[in-house]
């Protein structure tokens, strides 16, 4: 039998760690054995993440070896200096207009003092430890994913201290192109600091990864080997029966920060709820994971306030429930044009649900044109026509008044798991 090749994986997210970041690398080395490859796992002794998901270390594989380095964070002075300043470990800001000045204060830093992020303090000791770790040990390939993207660093050091390592740098999200880079109230020297890492990293990884096609050509515009790996599905469906739902519910699963809040959907929701006792007393908004208190704060002054169900923070598999039992599921992303290329890790787990999607983002967005092709659901801009929107709600009620079976959707295999595993090894397969 023919021996496995061998690839590092270094992430800084892994299982306890909640949310769709984790789920890609941990689906990936599900499958890669399979395809030909054995993957050994470099993470974190002592992170700080924002999210706990228990139930995802059931999903790791028993065989899996996992190789630990401690990290110094500065997240537990950053949280004495501003309660706030926990949601940074979620990507969340406070975007207000009546900021604090400790608010504006914990920004700057943030984005000045800890570049690229303030993972940073875990790049050198990495270097060192894996330096003499594959001087003992031949890999194959070697991956970095983030964000955070100081991960990246790690890859871009070893890269210089092995040229002929083969090296991917997987993006799960764009660096100076997301939009809460605008948000940092970088220096201009930062800023530029900023982008000539992320060029580094561009010109010297043997291939850049990007999870949507708009980030992948902007990768390439700005020197990458880039090609586009999306994320997936896997067949967490197969075990949840669906049932017709007692109320017409429309749900988010997942954090919804200010930056994507959909405040269209609010307005006119509320403007149906006033017009259609009907829709009043048959509709259910639910929210599964973490709202920022903001909007919280926003929709309780609404009509939308007895008809809304937060359930908080559920584990990937009571999401995946929630998310079957409900009508329409609600996606969001920044509504700058700089984001069209954000395709949301849940976007294809709600694909699998065969539920209809209901997308808000910037115009000619990559989620648009995928709801397009398989005709899942529809995308509005966040300045979009409220008629529109509102037709488009009440289209919905009704197939939930009269139609108890689900409608089929376009072909999603391409998204699977297994076939996108298939893409990645074909993808390194070609540099090895």
């Amino acid at each position: 039998m023919e021996s496995l090749k061998k690839i590092l994986i270094i992430s800084y997210y892994w299982p306890p760690a909640g949310g769709p970041g984790v789920q890609r690398w941990l689906k990936f080395v599900k499958y890669l054995p399979e395809n030909g490859w054995q993957p050994t796992l470099f993470i974190p002794e002592n992170p700080s993440y924002p999210l706990i998901d228990e139930s995802l270390i059931q999903e790791i594989p028993t065989n899996l070896e996992i190789i630990k380095n401690p990290i110094w964070e500065p997240y537990q002075w950053a949280e004495k200096l501003n309660k706030n300043n926990k949601k940074f470990k979620a990507g969340q800001f406070d975007i207000a207009k009546n900021q604090s000045f400790i608010s504006k204060l914990s920004i700057w830093i943030r984005g000045n003092f800890f570049i690229p992020d303030a993972r940073i303090f875990w790049v050198k000791p990495s270097i060192r430890v894996l330096e003499k770790y594959l001087k003992e040990n031949k890999f194959d390939a070697v991956v970095t994913t983030g964000p955070p993207h100081s991960v990246h660093l790690i890859g871009l050091g070893l890269k210089r201290k092995f040229p002929s390592i083969n090296w991917i740098a997987d993006f799960r999200d764009p660096w100076t192109e997301i939009s809460y880079y605008k948000h940092l109230k970088l220096t201009k020297k930062s800023d530029q600091k900023h982008r000539a890492l992320e060029k580094n990293i561009f010109e010297n990884a043997d291939i850049t990864i990007a999870t949507s096609y708009t980030d992948a050509e902007n990768f390439k515009q700005n020197g990458a080997n880039a090609i586009c790996i999306t994320n997936g599905f896997d067949n967490e469906f197969e075990s949840i029966v669906h049932k017709k739902t007692n109320k017409f519910t429309i749900s988010y699963i997942g954090v919804l920060e200010q930056l994507r809040n959909p405040t269209i959907l609010w307005e006119t929701l509320h403007e149906v709820l006033k017009e259609n006792n009907d829709f009043k007393n048959n509709f259910e908004l639910k929210f599964v994971g973490r709202i920022d208190d903001k909007i919280v704060d926003e929709l309780k002054h609404t009509l939308l306030s007895n008809n809304i169900n937060f359930l908080g923070y559920k584990n990937h598999k009571e999401s995946l429930y929630e998310m079957q039992n409900s009508d329409v599921l609600l996606i969001t992303n920044f509504p700058a044009k700089e984001s069209k290329g954000i395709i949301p890790g849940k976007l294809f787990e709600y694909l699998a649900t065969g539920n209809t999607i209901l997308s808000f983002g910037p115009p000619n967005a990559d989620v648009s044109n995928i709801l397009t092709k398989t005709q899942a659901g529809q995308h509005f801009t966040y300045k979009a026509d409220k008629q529109n929107l509102k037709n488009f709600i009440l289209s919905q009620f009704e197939i939930w008044k009269y139609q108890t079976i689900k409608k089929e959707i376009g072909c999603i295999d391409k998204f699977s798991r297994k076939n996108l595993t298939k893409k990645l090894v074909e993808v390194i397969e070609v540099r090895s």
